[in-house]
């Protein structure tokens, strides 16, 4: 498996959200604050679950070995879909339960450390989200960045770009929270806000848990990835049929591709055989990210009866 590019934007977001989480949980405490509090549980989260991600960055590395011949590419799969988890379990849950608790002893102090220190936050969460979505753009992407997301195959960019953009949001209903309960003396706004904290992060959670959960059970390549293989094959002059093509990622940088090919009646099976040959080496110059080329033959007319692919 090819290595993957440095996660700078994973290390970003982490430099970020440790930077931020003290002084957060600092304010949290002088100001008695329920939503900067959530705040801080959020930054914390955050920080655990990157530090998550660079650890199936590495293990998803590892060369295939005897009991797994098609490599480690998944590991990232499986710890982002934890990250997903622990996003939804304890930084919604945390937050919205703070939030609930706030509402029955509300009353809170100085909100001058609040506004610092989202002010100082929301520089820093701006600057790790600018760093993520540089690399999420600087994926080839032809359909827009929304249906790009949802199409991603590198957990280690979507992911924190969601993460980064659900802590811009949750800074975004910390000041108003701040804001309403002092200025306006609304005193249940600083509890709704840490409530309306933790309902976008699980919000967030759930949409990278379903992510997470089409790729770890093999997902499928792009639409427009499979057409192309199966035009690639279609289009060697001793193919008559193509069946398929079947396509799984591995990891972000790995397809397997099976492939059912009816040849010409009369083809000699030397020339098959190089025609195998031409195929699998035009589609993994066509798609670098192929790595794996399994292709069976199959009769021209298929037998009464016979299961159709």
């Amino acid at each position: 498996m090819e290595t993957i590019k440095s996660p700078v934007q994973v290390y970003g977001a982490m430099a970020a959200n440790l930077g931020i989480a003290a002084i957060k949980f600092a304010a949290a405490m002088v100001s008695g604050s329920s939503a900067m509090l959530s705040e801080s549980i959020h930054s914390v989260v955050d920080t655990g679950n990157e530090a998550l991600l660079l650890v199936g960055l590495r293990r998803s590395r590892r060369p295939a070995d005897p009991e797994h011949p098609y490599g480690h590419g998944k590991e990232l799969y499986f710890w982002s879909l934890i990250v997903a988890v622990l996003l939804f379990g304890i930084g919604g849950g945390m937050s919205a339960f703070e939030g609930i608790t706030h509402l029955r002893r509300h009353g809170t102090g100085s909100p001058m450390w609040n506004y610092i220190v989202l002010a100082v936050s929301g520089l820093l969460e701006g600057t790790s989200w600018v760093i993520a979505f540089r690399e999420f753009r600087g994926r080839p992407h032809r359909r827009g960045y929304w249906r790009a997301f949802f199409e991603s195959k590198d957990p280690s960019v979507f992911t924190v770009l969601a993460e980064d953009t659900a802590a811009i949001v949750g800074l975004v209903i910390a000041f108003l929270g701040v804001f309403l309960s002092h200025e306006l003396g609304i005193w249940y706004a600083d509890g709704v806000a840490s409530i309306l904290i933790g309902v976008t992060l699980a919000v967030v959670a759930v949409v990278l848990i379903h992510e997470g959960r089409r790729l770890l059970i093999g997902e499928s390549a792009r639409e427009e990835t499979v057409k192309d293989i199966r035009h690639l094959a279609q289009s060697d002059p001793s193919v008559a049929g193509v069946l398929g093509p079947l396509t799984m990622h591995l990891g972000p940088e790995e397809i397997l591709v099976n492939l059912g090919l009816r040849f010409k009646p009369g083809t000699p099976i030397e020339e098959v055989a190089r025609a195998m040959d031409r195929i699998e080496r035009i589609i993994r110059q066509a798609h670098p990210r192929v790595r794996h080329v399994f292709i069976d033959i199959r009769p021209l007319v298929e037998t009464a009866g016979a299961p159709q692919t």
